[in-house]
């Protein structure tokens, strides 16, 4: 209706009209509006209507100026402390003054509660209410910088009125819930929001004056009248005209105009209370129409309204790729809905370090937007909510106490996550093969970043890479290598190459290929650094093939050489060219199809190390710290033409040396600078074709 009225503005007016004039315009549409239809009188609308529903075509309002002060006031003051208290929670407690509607709306919310516990519970009680609507009221007045809040709730005798607004932190929701556990009956207490007694004063943060208007559901109760400007008195006197409940009016401040916005009051609602159990209105136009999904039965939830859901409380446009909804009361009260998005994470919300975009409520009002602290921060990608009756809120009701509850909240989602991520991998592998594809970097930080090695492991539990008996593209993980492996075999044997080809040609994975050993291909740089923080998985260690390779040749025979003496001689010369480089030069048997390889002593730690530091080292530094071992196959056809040329061609010898000892520090990854192997590489060329 506003597309369709801006399109009609813009087309009589020309395509230049500002955004506020075409508000201005839609304002005064609305206020007519209102003013045709301010007599129209709906019955009220249930509880909950469903997830796409529409906002009501006919306005229903409660709120009228039929209150009559009658009687004399009966003036009360605030104790010296209770003043000062005021002044706290007025001024200091809440961080954004905002939240005073929240706090008004949840003491609204508790007031409806109570009277339908109180029908429920008490037949006197039920005939007395009868088949009122349980509503919230919410009414605008910006000229005259006046907001109403007026509930159909169980409203407050003289002695309630005087005992819950004339002292700070008494709580009545909380004396209610007390009665209740004495006589043995929770009732649904679970919709009682209520515990400090300190949010109705709130409204002292935006207003001069507060008025309240109000009449118990009790027999006979007489409708009163409270008002206070936030100093040392407030007044009660009896009413007229007051209909059961509780009427609030708010005398803003100037500098707090704005909440007499419907706009602004509308924004309010759906950021904190737009999942308030009963209806709330706004000058009669029904507000919350969004049901809470994490509170209802699963089985009663179609994909449509998860769909739905999602996109509204994570503010994105794609489908959610896995839903978990969760609920237990065991060892903590927890509610939860969250989504696994669909579409792949930006670059930005892989890097960033910090963030959340789970949502956490407590009895379905919203504490925080972004919870960091009740999942860890790999799990940041997840959208959704979390509803916990248990978590330790402070006195503002914006923070968390720092408590072990929140630790153990924390561990209780985190473990069912990494339990419904199991379950689709082995129920939806294909579909969880896509995700692991997208979000796998994540799992790895979770493993980097958990101290406990039980949790790292069960973290690495999903994660995926190929192996050397599968075929390519077939993804297994480290449960399915190690429910394989021989009883002779006490290692993880993995394997850091760019590509399966790359991987299959390695020098390093000969051997354990001849002798048929799994070996896990790791196609990214940082697996290395994964494996050295879990460093084991079922007690089996993750040993790299290169550092598997190195512990092998310290303890092999060495190989049978026919021309023993040559090679010997070659050893001897290449320590010459390349001392300063190599820390040892050996033979080995452990290579057929290469002529060389370099072994170093932790391997996935000096390679970590080298591609953070090699642009900032000196190369005689680099190779001093990495003492890497230069391994020659005596059998191989290019070390016997190097015994050949050594004494005809010396040039040309020193230069291949250098050449070869280069290229397997690259293959080792050890280094990853193109320009230095392009360099030696030139000069070798240059000298081989000198003759021509």
């Amino acid at each position: 209706m506003a597309t369709a009225f801006r399109l009609r503005l813009a087309i009589k007016c020309g395509k230049n009209l500002s955004r506020p004039l075409i508000r201005s315009y839609e304002r005064r549409i609305f206020e007519k509006q209102c003013q045709r239809l301010s007599a129209i009188t709906s019955s009220s609308v249930q509880c909950f209507s469903s997830q796409t529903a529409t906002q009501p075509t006919e306005t229903h309002n409660i709120i009228k100026d039929t209150e009559k002060v009658t009687g004399e006031s009966a003036k009360h003051e605030f104790q010296s402390e209770t003043q000062m208290l005021l002044q706290i929670v007025a001024k200091s407690l809440y961080s954004d003054k905002e939240v005073f509607l929240r706090e008004l709306i949840s003491n609204a919310s508790d007031a409806l509660e109570k009277l339908r516990y109180m029908r429920l519970s008490d037949s006197k009680a039920a005939e007395l209410i009868g088949d009122r609507s349980l509503e919230i009221h919410i009414g605008t007045d910006k000229q005259n910088r006046i907001l109403t809040i007026q509930d159909t709730g169980v409203g407050m005798t003289r002695e309630e009125l005087v005992s819950n607004l004339g002292t700070i932190a008494r709580s009545g929701s909380r004396a209610f819930l007390e009665k209740l556990k004495e006589k043995q009956d929770a009732g649904d207490s679970s919709q009682i929001i209520g515990q400090f007694g300190v949010g109705f004063y709130s409204a002292f943060m935006v207003a001069d004056k507060v008025e309240v208007f109000t009449k118990s559901y009790t027999e006979g109760a007489e409708g009163l009248f409270w008002i206070s400007d936030g100093s040392n008195t407030f007044k009660i006197s009896t009413a007229e005209g007051v209909q059961p409940g509780t009427k609030i009016v708010i005398h803003l401040k100037v500098d707090s105009r704005e909440f007499s916005d419907d706009d602004t009051v509308n924004r309010l609602i759906t950021k904190y209370s737009n999942f308030i159990s009963s209806p709330i209105y706004v000058n009669g136009k029904r507000v919350n129409t969004i049901q809470p999904l994490w509170m209802l039965d699963q089985k009663d939830i179609t994909p449509q309204q998860h769909s739905e859901f999602y996109k509204y409380i994570g503010n994105c446009f794609d489908s959610p790729r896995f839903t978990l909804h969760y609920t237990t009361d065991v060892p903590i009260n927890i509610r939860a809905l969250l989504y696994f998005p669909e579409e792949r994470p930006a670059l930005f919300d892989m890097s960033r370090g910090d963030g959340s975009s789970v949502s956490l409520y407590s009895r379905k009002i919203l504490i925080k937007s972004k919870a960091e602290n009740i999942l860890p921060k790999w799990l940041r990608f997840l959208k959704g909510v979390v509803d916990s009756e248990d978590i330790p809120l402070n006195l503002s009701r914006e923070l968390l106490q720092n408590s072990t509850l929140i630790g153990k909240l924390r561990d209780v989602l985190t473990t069912r996550v990494l339990k419904f991520l199991n379950e689709r991998a082995r129920k939806q592998t294909e579909d969880y093969n896509k995700f692991y594809k997208d979000y796998s970097i994540f799992l790895k930080e979770g493993v980097v970043s958990t101290d406990s090695q039980r949790d790292k492991e069960e973290i690495a539990k999903l994660l995926r890479y190929e192996s050397s008996i599968a075929e390519p593209g077939q993804l297994i993980s480290l449960t399915d290598y190690c429910e394989r492996i021989s009883a002779d075999q006490k290692k993880i044997y993995y394997l850091v190459a760019p590509s399966r080809n790359l991987a299959e040609q390695s020098p390093y994975y000969e051997s354990l290929k001849k002798r048929n050993i799994e070996v896990l291909f790791c196609y990214e740089a940082h697996d290395d650094v994964i494996f050295m923080h879990l460093r084991q998985f079922k007690d089996l260690p993750l040993t790299s093939i290169e550092e598997d390779m190195r512990d092998d040749s310290n303890k092999s025979d060495s190989p049978d050489i026919i021309n023993k003496g040559e090679i010997d001689n070659l050893i001897t010369h290449m320590k010459k060219v390349l001392a300063g480089k190599a820390n040892d030069i050996k033979i080995t048997n452990r290579l057929e199809s290469h002529p060389c390889v370099v072994t170093v002593k932790d391997m996935a730690n000096a390679r970590h190390f080298t591609r953070l530091q090699t642009r900032q080292m000196q190369d005689e530094m680099l190779y001093s710290l990495l003492r890497p071992t230069f391994e020659i196959n005596p059998n191989h056809s290019l070390i016997k033409k190097l015994c050949e040329i050594m004494n005809s061609n010396s040039k040309l010898a020193d230069l291949l040396i250098n050449q070869l000892f280069t290229n397997s520090m690259a293959e080792a990854g050890l280094i990853d600078n193109p320009r230095i192997l392009l360099a030696s590489m030139n000069e070798l060329l240059t000298a081989a074709l000198e003759k021509y």
